[in-house]
């Protein structure tokens, strides 16, 4: 028989993208969790002007606390009770307290989660700084769930004293993204929704910049947070500034193509395909993405995604690249997400490795 669990998830925001890109992410599994007859406090610190950004109200299928960042001890101490306790990576406010807190929060039966979703980020720091605070708490936690990174990351982190890495891959939730008609906002050739960081400027140049250059007759759009004037955009790119996720599928929807450019650490790990490669596909756009390992896991390249290795394969797409064609990539890409990578799949997952895991084995 199923167990229901009850989970107390301490991450960024629920109820905001705003500086959130894994706000996605969570709504997917959270919903799909909750469909499977699980319950989800989730804590969110009121930081960033992400509540003045909400892109949501507070769901009907989790119960969302916002607490002042100084005021973090009252709610660990309102999670205590939980079957399940995560804490997220990059919560933004209180991170090294929240990794060390959580697991004082350890009784008989309950698990004690840390759920990356920055796992080559995370491990890239640990790796570099070996006095960070985070590297001796790995081998405390009863599971590591990763939000991608396949035998790379799930290697990494047993190698740092991890006893179990399950990573739990990124997918569609197709009641929030989904076809829409086409919006004039977005009339162009390619589009790029991400916001501005400095592990990603290099490759946004490449990637997007560089093609955009090169077809100045043609419409570019960026959506993101952080990008301005002095980003270096061509004239011919349209700068579109926070774009909240109700526009996200028309956005997807409306140019020839869009595409997903990774961050550096993501691009050297392989094997994370970010939210945006399944909020296109399930709008049935066609995207291009730049090259990772592990492409062909979750899409067919040149059947249901196109892939660049360079600027240059970016402009050759976009030079053969057809409405119908166009159409027909999206449409290829649609289908396969629908029938292999869904939340509702990865809600499967996550509460098989909790059953397995919800005895627990108390630890130190």
């Amino acid at each position: 028989m199923q167990r229901s669990f009850q989970l107390a998830f301490f991450g960024s925001s629920l109820v905001s993208a705003y500086w959130n890109g894994a706000a996605t992410y969570y709504r997917g599994i959270i919903r799909a969790l909750h469909a499977r007859g699980h319950s989800v406090t989730f804590y969110e610190p009121d930081a960033f002007d992400r509540q003045a950004h909400r892109d949501i109200a507070d769901p009907s299928w989790a119960k969302v606390v916002v607490y002042p960042p100084q005021e973090v001890h009252a709610a660990l101490d309102a999670a205590r009770h939980a079957d399940v306790i995560v804490k997220a990576s990059g919560v933004g406010v209180g991170d090294e307290l929240l990794e060390r807190e959580v697991l004082a929060l350890r009784r008989p039966g309950n698990v004690i989660v840390f759920w990356d979703v920055d796992a080559p980020a995370t491990l890239e720091r640990v790796a570099l700084h070996p006095q960070d605070t985070f590297r001796p708490l790995i081998a405390r936690y009863d599971l590591i769930f990763t939000y991608g990174g396949g035998e790379p990351v799930i290697r990494e982190y047993r190698s740092l004293g991890a006893r179990d890495c399950v990573p739990i891959y990124n997918a569609l939730d197709p009641l929030t993204h989904h076809p829409v008609k086409p919006d004039p906002r977005f009339a162009g050739l390619l589009g790029f929704l991400g916001n501005r960081l400095p592990d990603r400027e290099a490759r946004v140049s490449e990637f997007f910049f560089k093609p955009a250059r090169a077809r100045s007759n043609e419409v570019f759009l960026l959506g993101g947070n952080g990008w301005d004037e002095g980003a270096g955009a061509p004239a011919n790119v349209g700068l579109l500034g926070h774009l909240y996720s109700s526009d996200h599928n028309a956005f997807n929807c409306t140019p020839r193509a869009v595409i997903n450019i990774n961050r550096d650490s993501m691009a050297r790990t392989g094997f994370s395909p970010p939210t945006r490669v399944f909020e296109a596909a399930g709008a049935g756009a066609c995207l291009i993405v730049d090259a990772w390992e592990g492409i062909e896991l979750f899409l067919e390249p040149g059947r249901e995604v196109l892939v660049a290795h360079d600027g240059d394969e970016v402009v050759g797409h976009l030079e053969t690249l057809d409405a119908p064609t166009a159409r027909r990539i999206g449409q290829a890409a649609l289908r396969r997400v629908l029938a292999q990578h869904t939340y509702a799949r990865r809600a499967v997952e996550v509460e098989a490795t909790l059953e397995a895991k919800a005895p627990g084995e108390a630890a130190a």
